[in-house]
């Protein structure tokens, strides 16, 4: 019997493709099903386990709306006019492997970079909650998340921290689907519980260059922040202690009425406030002042670039899973383009705004990661949703 976090599957009864990914995707952030063998091993030394992957951390950029591959990793130009688009393929730095023109940046990683063809669902329209989980469920395109659905990536690695304290899974610039005004399933954890859940930033856009005609080039600008992530005025780090110890009696007395999953979710969300409080690491992590300019301009100054610096600096300060979210923003800001739900105007929204703004911030990060030693050990996934149809509709979009 194979058990992974509750589910049970009988190894003899056959199991299956999907669920064998799963198993090895814990393995690839070097967890697989002993994390805590893990961080014991790294306090004494620091040869990687056998047989675990070198990854400590994981960046997920994830483009919600439906990416259309085929413009961007997939390139079909053998293929007839309406189904291979617009855009040429360019060589990229791994033999034989090529990809949108309009992402030259992004080509120069393709030699540390990994093309996965063979993921999918049959869950429907804008269901988020397999490319989070790994597991099919049928849900309505616009769904609430519930208690009772598997648990997201960043959610287990939360449920196998050792450090209840620190988080260890941060979701980036706002939760899933906020620019829309909904809550979208996935990134939550789940049935492990409430307290599982990743540690959300707000973000406050605002849109560069309203536009005079319709896919007009706007820029989307914001930082991810942390509220009230710092002490208010007057108030010192023992002051702070006082009132903690009296908040830690108070935990107690409730422990003894009963331990009820909305207390124990309380109690590790009080631990993340405190340390995020009381230490530096995270908190300086999302202060953008701080960093070069330079480095910043090469992220592109919008929001989902300087999401991407922070997820870098939060890596560096010992976070194991930064989720990083395009998501759309129509229904709070009126922007022209819907996000990467292309159903209009496919190449006007991929060329004037969408690829180049993520290949700019892709090259940055992995720049970035490089310079600072922290390639080799974190794995960056870029993701969507689902894919888009093979050929254009009579709207110049791809369904």
């Amino acid at each position: 019997m194979l058990k992974m976090l509750g589910s049970p599957r009988r190894c003899c009864d056959g199991i299956t493709r999907r669920e064998t990914l799963a198993a090895g995707a814990l393995t690839t952030l070097g967890a697989g099903f002993s994390l805590p063998d893990l961080l014991a091993a790294q306090e004494s030394t620091d040869e990687p386990l056998a047989g675990s992957g070198k990854a400590k951390s994981v960046i997920l950029l994830y483009l919600l709306g439906g990416a259309p591959t085929q413009d961007m990793y997939d390139l079909k130009p053998g293929a007839p006019e309406n189904i291979r688009g617009p855009f040429q393929p360019i060589a990229t730095s791994a033999p034989g492997a090529e990809i949108s023109e309009m992402m030259p940046l992004s080509a120069k990683w393709m030699h540390r970079s990994a093309i996965v063809r063979s993921v999918g669902h049959e869950s429907g329209c804008h269901n988020t909650l397999p490319s989070y989980t790994g597991y099919e469920r049928k849900l309505p395109n616009i769904s609430i998340t519930e208690d009772f659905y598997p648990p997201s990536m960043g959610s287990v690695c939360e449920y196998l921290n050792p450090d209840p304290a620190s988080p260890d899974y941060i979701y980036m610039p706002c939760y899933l689907g906020w620019g829309q005004s909904i809550r979208r399933p996935g990134p939550y954890g789940g049935f492990l519980g409430k307290q599982y859940d990743p540690l959300y930033t707000v973000c406050s856009p605002s849109v560069d260059n309203p536009p005079d005609k319709p896919y007009h080039s706007q820029v989307l600008r914001g930082e991810p922040k942390i509220p009230n992530s710092k002490l208010s005025d007057g108030m010192t780090v023992d002051r702070l202690n006082l009132r903690k110890n009296l908040l830690d009696q108070l935990d107690d007395q409730r422990r003894r009425v009963g331990r009820s999953p909305a207390t124990v979710s309380f109690g590790k969300q009080s631990e993340r406030a405190w340390s995020i409080l009381t230490s530096s690491s995270v908190r300086d992590a999302f202060d953008l002042d701080q960093v070069d300019p330079g480095l910043r301009d090469k992220y592109g100054r919008t929001l989902f670039g300087s999401s991407a610096l922070v997820a870098r600096r939060l890596v560096e300060s010992g976070v194991r899973f930064v989720n990083v979210t395009w998501d759309c923003y129509y229904e709070r800001l009126k922007l022209q383009y819907e996000c990467w739900d292309t159903h209009k105007r496919n190449e006007g929204i991929l060329r004037g705004y969408n690829l180049p703004v993520l290949d700019v911030t892709y090259n940055a990060l992995m720049e970035d990661l490089e310079q600072s030693g922290l390639l080799d050990e974190t794995l960056v996934l870029v993701m969507s949703d689902f894919g888009r149809t093979p050929k254009h509709n009579k709207n110049a979009g791809r369904d």
